[in-house]
């Protein structure tokens, strides 16, 4: 078998270097499990960033793919089939939408919500207020509505139309909106920048001014939704409705799969001809989709997705109160949860996530603020004990 060393020489040799990997190479997956090349084994909570949420190679899913790869694998979206159809209508069944848009990426799905939010407004509209902190994806308009200037360096002058509001003051981004604002875009629950969640007032009252003065309320659902809060998508956990959304990430959990969803009247503004995507709902993706849907909706799948991430955030708790000069305490919903960070841990952040490698536990540092643990939707109590077993064995060494 090709060892690890082998497969990074020759990748490192190949890439562009976009990504600052981990020295390993993934050979094959199971559940929560993953193994390198050299056969040595990890517990994954981190899931492909949030999008093996049913975990590596689950069965059901598995066998979707196949059976789809050996009936069809591509045709052009100027015709209809079968896994297409079927996965939009059982997300339009269990969401407030009545149209689905697919793409291929979360990236993807965000361009498509911008647009269609721009073409639906009046014209003269165009401008997206988004927060400071979101994080939408990695194309010139994405990344513009991105409220991290980090991402922006380099590739300016950013597309106009795009303003970032500071998290949390919604008196600022009242005052914000003006004759030309079309849009807000934000993310229930803030991944990247450190599992922020909004806060259900927060939320209400975004989406008051978007009734206020008829602007549409885009939620970025890309790694918050399909089950990782602990229902379906993360609107319904906060009880306040979108008028479009987006998917991605665990909704093909790991073939290449986004969507935007929205009402029928909106929708209407996107006619043949103004928005289009090659591969997207692609017959094999929209069969792996389905199927995660399938499993995802099955009875009890979405309480054990709420038990076990409040089992995970009072480990979390725990570990922080067993650490006080490194953690603070927990934050999240469902099954993202973070371990917030003290100054203290923040400054050692990186070499915790490389120790946790170093013993096979994959997690990560996010928004240079917390641990985050994203674990498959199907991780059970005694893979979250091992966890906590290999994180407490790490943390003792850098108190």
């Amino acid at each position: 078998m090709t060892s690890n060393q082998e497969i990074i020489k020759k990748s490192e040799s190949a890439f562009i270097g976009t990504y600052a990997r981990f020295p390993v190479a993934m050979a094959k997956g199971s559940g929560c499990k993953l193994h390198d090349a050299d056969g040595k084994e990890y517990l994954d909570f981190l899931s492909g960033i949030a999008v093996c949420s049913l975990g590596h190679c689950h069965p059901k899913v598995t066998e979707a793919i196949c059976d789809q790869a050996r009936t069809l694998v591509h045709v052009s979206n100027l015709f209809h089939t079968i896994p297409q159809t079927e996965l939009a209508a059982c997300l339009i069944e269990h969401s407030f939408a009545d149209r689905v848009f697919f793409a291929n990426s979360g990236a993807e799905a965000n361009e498509a919500a911008i647009k269609l939010a721009r073409k639906h407004s009046s014209p003269g509209r165009y401008e997206i207020i988004s927060l400071e902190g979101s994080f939408h994806g990695r194309t010139l308009a994405t990344i513009a509505a991105t409220g991290q200037p980090k991402f922006q360096l380099g590739f300016e002058p950013m597309p106009d139309g795009f303003k970032s509001a500071p998290f949390g003051d919604i008196t600022a981004l009242s005052a914000m909106i003006n004759e030309s604002t079309c849009a807000i875009m934000v993310e229930p629950l803030q991944g990247e920048s450190g599992v922020r969640p909004l806060g259900h007032q927060y939320l209400r009252a975004i989406r008051n001014l978007c009734d206020k003065h008829d602007l549409l309320l885009i939620f970025d659902e890309v790694q918050v939704g399909m089950g990782r809060t602990g229902s379906l998508f993360a609107y319904q956990q906060f009880d306040v409705t979108p008028d479009i959304m987006s998917l991605a990430k665990a909704l093909g959990n790991g073939l290449p799969l986004g969507a935007i969803l929205t009402t029928k009247d909106i929708a209407a503004s996107f006619t043949p001809g103004t928005h289009a995507s090659t591969f997207g709902g692609n017959p094999v993706s929209c069969a792996a989709g389905l199927a995660v849907m399938e499993v995802m909706l099955e009875q009890g799948f979405m309480s054990s997705v709420l038990s076990r991430g409040d089992y995970l955030s009072k480990t979390l708790k725990s570990i922080a109160q067993t650490y006080p000069s490194l953690a603070t305490g927990s934050r999240g919903a469902g099954l993202i949860q973070a371990l917030v960070l003290t100054e203290n841990g923040i400054k050692h952040g990186a070499e915790i996530v490389n120790a946790l490698f170093q013993r096979g536990l994959l997690a990560n540092f996010a928004g240079n603020a917390v641990l985050r643990f994203i674990p498959p939707l199907i991780v059970t109590e005694a893979e979250i004990d091992e966890m906590r077993t290999i994180l407490d064995s790490v943390l003792s060494t850098f108190q």
